[in-house]
């Protein structure tokens, strides 16, 4: 847990990231000493990112590299690694915005006018995309995008809308997380000196100057050492949206394995797939930027085929007349 009132190296940063990957590895080998039974054992790893959390997703992968890198330099600290789950992952800033100012404009959230000013103004993948006329049409689709959330969202309705999703999970979240009990149990604080949490630190978000810019770069490395990655997203996110992800896969340049196809869970649409070699991207039909919380069940089975190596079923399984 962080000081809400405290920033240190901007979250997100290539610094904060390695240091993350570095104390994350050494958690592991010193789990695994203290567990020696578990050692031997196939390992992967997985995350589902979150608003305002999106830098997390560059862990996953930076962590994968640390121990790939690692088992190849010290087989003695060997990690039987085998790949890695992401979900609504930002992946490469500029192919990231790219999707994310079309999905905004293909779902008429913004106007052709707004969308023409991206398409006159920014170059997400040079090297300073950032210019003022830039600046000015992305704060407008931004704009456009919390004006449409402010008229349409309506919370007290949202659990019947969304099929059981409860829109005040942050609200149970912060609560939880500043109990005395809670904070102590986490070493967190004393439990009487209460450090004041929340979702998303403000302070740090606003200062993040420095980032990793792409990890496409590790997931190639990855793929060509023989780790599995799947990717997914939910079709309705509109922060990390598909169109963003499929850009960034599509840079990869991955041949594909079958054609694209619809995937089924409890003899329902579950979504659509995509099989590449050594990486597989499918999406969740309804489900928004944080899929486990909208679709519980398809995200368990999809979880399932993933640790499995076998890709999700391909068939509903209800004969036609």
């Amino acid at each position: 847990m962080e000081d809400n009132g405290k920033a240190r190296t901007a979250v997100g940063s290539k610094d904060e990231v390695i240091l993350h990957s570095n104390d994350t590895y050494t958690f592991l080998h010193n789990w695994l000493k203290k567990f020696p039974s578990y050692a031997n054992r196939t390992f992967y790893i997985a995350g589902q990112t979150r608003i305002f959390q999106l830098w997390s997703l560059l862990y996953v992968p930076e962590l994968a590299e640390l121990i790939y890198d690692m088992n190849k330099k010290y087989p003695s600290l060997f990690i039987n690694l085998k790949g890695f789950l992401v979900g609504n992952p930002e992946t490469s800033d500029s192919h990231d915005w790219q999707g994310m100012v079309d999905y905004t404009w293909s779902h008429a959230i913004v106007s052709h006018a707004t969308h023409d000013m991206i398409k006159d103004n920014c170059i997400f993948d040079s090297d300073n995309p950032w210019n003022n006329k830039c600046n000015d049409a992305v704060g407008e689709v931004l704009k456009q995008y919390l004006q449409s959330m402010h008229s349409n969202l309506h919370p007290e309705l949202m659990p019947r809308i969304m099929g059981g999703y409860d829109p005040c999970l942050d609200g149970y979240t912060t609560s939880f997380y500043n109990r005395p009990y809670v904070q102590k149990a986490l070493h967190a604080s004393d439990g009487h000196s209460i450090r004041n949490w929340s979702i998303c630190n403000n302070q740090i978000f606003r200062e993040w100057k420095d980032f990793m810019p792409s990890v496409l770069p590790i997931y190639k490395k990855l793929i060509a050492g023989g780790l599995r990655i799947w990717v997914y997203n939910g079709d309705t996110d509109g922060r990390v949206p598909v169109l963003s992800t499929r850009y960034c896969l599509g840079a990869l340049g991955l041949p594909t394995v079958g054609p694209w196809r619809p995937w089924y869970h409890e003899k329902q649409g579950a979504g659509w797939l995509q099989e590449h070699e050594e990486l597989t991207f499918a999406t969740f039909r309804g489900a928004g930027h944080d899929v486990p919380s909208f679709k519980p069940s398809s995200s368990l089975a999809f979880f399932t085929a993933f640790l499995a190596g076998v890709a999700p079923s391909s068939t509903h399984r209800i004969k036609l007349l």
